[in-house]
């Protein structure tokens, strides 16, 4: 069983970008990873790609992984659904880490009924709940991407139900 997705490099400098391919393509299983780099004109200096992927369930995980190790680097890499398996969107910005998510068919966050459990029963007022749920949407991480995100030249994300690999 397969599934896709698309590996989003918001920000990278020039120097990082090489590791980046090379770290996609030991993940991917391919020596011959090559990325359209772009300049990313909300960083100037920096450089922007992307790259739609297909393999095993779980793979946006290692991807994420590997491309963390770099703290500089803005990215987001999405998987889809896949039978029996939710999707995953996980976000990386410098100075606040990764976040990952499960992502539903439409490309939208699913919180667990869990998660939102422990937030009501852990907060009191208003001003807390919206935090908290900010937290488990990955607001900040949103904000954050946004401007890298419609930099692309004009060029329209193409989100998971657009992928053709």
């Amino acid at each position: 069983m397969q599934t896709r997705g698309v590996i989003y490099i918001h920000s990278s400098p020039p120097a990082v970008c090489p590791h980046v391919e090379w770290a996609i393509g030991r993940v991917l299983g391919s020596n011959s990873v090559k990325l359209g780099w772009s300049p990313q004109e909300v960083e100037r200096g920096n450089m922007r790609a992307e790259r739609p992927w297909a393999g095993d369930p779980g793979m946006a995980a290692d991807v994420a992984k590997a491309l963390a190790q770099w703290n500089m680097l803005r990215f987001e890499v999405t998987e889809e659904p896949s039978p029996g398996i939710d999707g995953t969107r996980i976000m990386h910005v410098p100075g606040r880490g990764l976040y990952r998510a499960a992502m539903g068919a439409g490309g939208g966050v699913m919180i667990a009924e869990d998660r939102i459990r422990a937030l009501l029963a852990t907060t009191t007022g208003n001003e807390a709940l919206r935090s908290g749920l900010d937290q488990l949407l990955g607001l900040e991480w949103d904000r954050d991407l946004e401007p890298y995100r419609q930099a692309g030249g004009g060029e329209e994300q193409s989100w998971l139900s657009q992928v053709s690999l």
